[in-house]
């Protein structure tokens, strides 16, 4: 996977390299059309003014003019009918030239070399000093012909390079910002889909989808569709969790005015109606409590208060507290409870045996069986529930630890319950750092295993 930060050095690098080397191109193509034509012509110019001044003065002394006029900054090459040839100042490198150009230099053409030089690289053409690469003018002097040829010298032909280089550098720094500006973009339109993503899921619409990109920029496009999700998620928990417990409060709330209106109109059995309101009215408080034993329990407000006791005494006290369910139902109850001392919150552990022997009672039909063991290794203590009640449907024994859910959608509440206690069970088994797993088959029975690890105090800090 290529990183953000690797795509922007490479493309950096290409721009560079490519923004030059299209200067670079384009600059030559300038030099080739434009500045080698006007560098013939103005040498041609001044050949020609040399070779006029030349012939005006015949008394001028000729070596010495060329001589002086070399001097300033050009080199010279003066080639007679019989092939004879003369250089003043810094000799061509090569002098090479075929016979036939010479010739028609001296029947009077004028040879532009400098605007036929071959098309090679503006370096090359520019500062080549060789014979080819010059402007040949005929000159006649003292009874004699002569093929002059001429062209600027290095020093010369690199003051006259300044346009070119200016050319150079217009171009590779507009390419590149044109580049960069077009890089950028590709860069910044995903930052651009995360923005209008975050004004999306503002508006509370949480199905968005990004492009997919195997770098920086990718994996945060993932991550913020996987937080979509989830917080799609948590918004139907939250539509739900308000949808149930006001049909939890609004029910018995009903059932309370029901009973008052039948108070106000009757004058018999008013202590049947009373009973009816009474325990309306506590199914409403442990509604309550344990919406804020949840509330607590969520924002950490309880302080966990970690100490060795005997688990096996808290259970037996448990069974003994149920004892009567028991007999009502006339259930058989089996336990193993051999003497273990736990490292946990006393308090906070007994409302999950409590909440899980009392389901256990509630799902199993009469004349069942309970059954409570108590197992410990090395590391870990292990409380494990059985009845051979009802069951859960194996579709909805992922949704029994959510909030409100209860395996009895159709909210037929033919046996009483909240739908919290499990909740708040697997939320205190995870404030000790432990586990709670259901192995159940619908009209068999239900295994419900919490295993708490025993390690060293500092695990649950």
């Amino acid at each position: 996977m290529k990183t953000l930060y690797t795509k922007f050095v490479v493309t950096t690098i290409v721009i560079m390299i490519f923004s030059s080397l299209t200067a670079f191109f384009i600059s030559n193509l300038y030099y080739q059309s434009s500045l080698k034509p006007k560098n013939d012509a103005k040498t041609t110019e001044l050949a020609v003014e040399m070779v006029q001044y030349i012939e005006k003065h015949p008394e001028l002394p000729l070596a010495n003019y060329l001589q002086h006029s070399a001097a300033t900054g050009y080199h010279i090459m003066l080639i007679d009918s019989k092939n004879n040839t003369k250089m003043f100042g810094e000799p061509f490198r090569d002098t090479a030239l075929d016979q036939t150009t010479i010739d028609k230099v001296l029947n009077g053409e004028i040879f532009h070399g400098i605007a036929e030089f071959p098309q090679q690289t503006f370096v090359t053409g520019f500062f080549a000093n060789e014979l080819k690469n010059s402007i040949g003018v005929p000159l006649h002097y003292a009874n004699e012909t002569y093929a002059f040829f001429l062209r600027p010298n290095v020093k010369i032909a690199f003051n006259e390079m300044h346009y070119l280089f200016a050319a150079l550098i217009i171009f590779t720094i507009l390419l590149s910002i044109i580049l960069v500006l077009l890089s950028t973009k590709f860069i910044v339109q995903p930052i651009k889909k995360l923005k209008a993503a975050t004004s999306s899921i503002a508006d509370g619409n949480y199905k968005i989808q990004l492009d997919h990109r195997n770098d920086e920029l990718g994996q945060l496009s993932e991550s913020f569709m996987q937080m979509a999700k989830k917080l799609s998620y948590v918004d139907e928990k939250r539509k739900e969790f308000i949808s149930n417990i006001s049909h939890d409060i609004q029910s018995p709330l009903s059932n309370i005015k029901g009973f008052m209106t039948l108070i106000e109109n009757e004058h018999t059995i008013k202590e049947q109606y009373a009973l009816s309101i009474n325990a309306e009215i506590n199914r409403l408080s442990t509604l309550t409590n344990q919406l804020l034993q949840l509330t607590t329990l969520d924002q950490q407000e309880r302080t966990v208060k970690f100490k060795n006791y005997s688990l096996d005494e808290q259970l037996q006290k448990l069974i003994h507290q149920y004892q009567w369910q028991f007999q009502q139902k006339d259930l058989m109850a089996s336990y193993s409870l051999p003497a273990t001392t736990i490292y946990g919150d006393s308090e906070l552990l007994s409302m999950v045996w409590d909440n899980l022997l009392s389901n256990a009672i509630k799902y199993t039909n009469e004349f069942g069986m309970i059954g409570i063991q108590l197992q410990q290794d090395s590391d870990a203590i292990s409380v494990i529930f059985h009845d051979n009640g009802i069951g859960i449907p194996e579709q909805e024994q992922q949704r029994i630890f959510e909030r409100f859910y209860r395996v009895d959608s159709a909210r037929t509440r033919t046996i009483e319950g909240t739908g919290l206690g499990l909740a708040i069970a697997q939320q205190i088994v995870q404030l000790h750092n432990g586990t709670i797993d259901v192995v159940s088959t619908t009209g068999a029975g239900t295994t419900i295993t919490v295993t708490i690890p025993q390690n060293d105090a500092n695990d649950y800090l």
